[in-house]
């Protein structure tokens, strides 16, 4: 059952500080640090309030908003301004597509966390290739997972129907490990300062870079597969 919200003693509802929002928010995202906070309101996905002294302080609307920024990072590795694309089309009214799937519904609504079990059943995979892929470092071992992992678990499950099989995409490891160093190399200058935001920034650049290494990637496979047609 939902906890209503605090609220002040003249009913209107309580505004937060930036210690308060940590409080709520780190139990589920155990890296989230007052920086962090303040860089995602310098990139406009969150705009609290201030008191006359300057102290910011944020609504229950605005710590929803951090709640589904943070989980469509951890959970799809998006960057912040696609993020902030969806969240400016949700503001205008519009009715946008989650970024990279089909529309399944607003992602205030909150990220789904899935057992083994459940994770299974709704990959139709069974606990053989789920073990097959923590195996070849495909998937973590874990108690729960989330929507990247169903989505990767089901595409596991298509790929066993062709004769592919978690072990023979190892490679996809040692190619991901490269791919790291070369984000790595490139994040060196800004991990070197020690601004309040770097860390932040750090993160954020370096999904940024990822994104576009998988465009590149995109487009080397599909060239390659058009030169396989007959």
């Amino acid at each position: 059952m939902a906890r209503p919200a605090t609220r002040a003693a003249d009913g209107a509802p309580a505004l937060l500080s930036i210690g308060q929002v940590l409080a709520r928010l780190t139990p589920e995202f155990p890296d989230l640090s007052s920086s962090k906070l303040r860089f995602l309101e310098e990139r406009g996905l969150v705009s609290p309030a201030r008191t006359p002294s300057g102290y910011r302080k944020f609504s229950s609307t605005d710590v929803e908003r951090l709640r589904a920024v943070l989980a469509m990072q951890r959970d799809h590795y998006l960057p912040l301004k696609v993020i902030k694309k969806y969240f400016a089309d949700l503001d205008a009214g519009l009715d946008p597509a989650f970024p990279g799937t089909a529309p399944t519904g607003s992602i205030l609504a909150g990220t789904r966390r899935y057992r083994r079990d459940e994770l299974l059943r709704e990959a139709g995979a069974d606990a053989e290739l789920l073990q097959d892929a923590v195996s070849a470092s495909l998937l973590p071992a874990s108690d729960a997972y989330g929507d990247e992992a169903l989505t990767v678990l089901r595409a596991l499950a298509e790929l066993r129907r062709s004769g592919i099989e978690p072990r023979h995409l190892r490679g996809f490891r040692a190619a991901a490990e490269r791919e790291i160093g070369l984000i790595e190399t490139a994040l060196v200058p800004i991990a070197r300062r020690n601004d309040v935001s770097s860390k932040a920034r750090t993160a954020e650049l370096a999904r940024e870079i990822a994104a576009q290494l998988d465009v590149v990637r995109g487009s080397i496979i599909r060239s390659s597969i058009a030169r396989l047609r007959p």
